[in-house]
């Protein structure tokens, strides 16, 4: 045990208490405990899934890494397993922290797979809304959910940020650079991986809101819907993002085609220009007996056609907007 807390009729009793006193509140039926394990094994399990009744999959699904975010529903408990989802400010990359939830009818049991996870921020919540403290289990297992939707719209809030900057770069930086076009396939990257934690949490809180849970009373029926209304909203703005970032990207390539028709109507202009005075001399060059050919005046009809039809081209393509 990392963490633990005992409450009784509401108030919080003991805290960060011995492990040989959690067998003796466990066996309270007044009491409700909370117990927070770091990486441990199946064997670290035994003693509590002995005591719980834990299911044999409910404990094995709770020691691996990289469980679908979901809820399973066992003979006396309830296994909850859902991610933190933690988004790194400069980088933009997402990094999500697995957290599997134990629910019995007196005690909670979180098992994080990782240290990025800190319960701190757990009986923080607790602490803070502590009137609730007499709904038992279904009060706990509220805080614990809504801290994990709460670093959902944090970790979204920063990716809104991303986008914004992104936004704003793609008509400020050059259309071909790989340093945006990282940028963005990072920012695709973090917000599927988002995707993939926040929308089954959906499933799971309306799960736990059916009529005939036992999970908690009726006080906490209001701050499980907001928790849900949070997820939604998450999800909708996972889905919004999505596809600003397609927009941006769309956009970018549209940069891309615009500055090449630019590039291919100028070195088009140029050729043309170039053309016509490679067409006379060559014209002039053939070795016929042409008009002018070996006289004064046949050479400065030439030199003067070159220049004339020259600029006379580059004015017109200036006109058109092509040079």
């Amino acid at each position: 045990m990392t963490r633990s807390r005992m409450y009784r009729d509401g108030r919080l009793v003991a805290e960060d208490f011995p492990d040989e006193d959690l067998a003796r509140y466990l066996d309270d039926p007044d009491a409700v405990v909370w117990v927070d394990l770091a990486q441990p094994s199946g064997d670290d399990l035994a003693m509590l899934a002995d005591k719980l009744g834990l299911h044999d999959l409910a404990v094995r699904d709770a020691v691996r890494a990289h469980q679908r975010p979901r809820l399973n529903h066992y003979q006396g408990h309830a296994l909850v397993i859902t991610y933190v989802a933690v988004v790194n400010p400069k980088s933009g990359v997402l990094h999500a922290h697995e957290l599997a939830i134990f629910v019995t009818e007196h005690a909670l049991i979180t098992v994080r797979k990782d240290d990025g996870i800190d319960p701190g921020q757990f009986t923080d919540r607790w602490d803070n809304q502590s009137e609730l403290a007499g709904s038992g289990v279904g009060f706990l297992l509220y805080g614990v959910l809504d801290e994990v939707v709460n670093a959902h719209l944090d970790a979204l809030q920063v990716l809104d940020d991303h986008a914004e900057s992104l936004e704003e770069a793609v008509f400020t930086e050059s259309p071909t650079s790989t340093t945006m076009q990282r940028r963005m396939l990072r920012m695709h990257k973090s917000l599927g991986q988002l995707r993939r934690k926040v929308v089954p949490m959906e499933p799971v809180l309306n799960s736990l809101m059916r009529r005939d849970t036992t999970v908690y009373d009726q006080r906490m029926v209001p701050y499980y819907q907001d928790a849900l209304d949070h997820v939604l909203y998450a999800a909708d703005q996972i889905e919004s993002l999505r596809d600003l970032i397609a927009t941006i990207r769309d956009t970018q390539l549209n940069l891309q085609g615009n500055r090449l028709n630019l590039i291919m109507k100028k070195v088009t202009s140029w050729a043309a220009i170039i053309a016509v005075p490679t067409l006379i001399t060559g014209f002039y060059g053939q070795n016929l007996p042409l008009p002018g050919v070996n006289t004064p005046w046949g050479a400065w009809v030439s030199t003067v056609s070159l220049v004339l039809v020259s600029v006379l081209l580059y004015g017109s393509f200036k006109r058109k907007d092509w040079l």
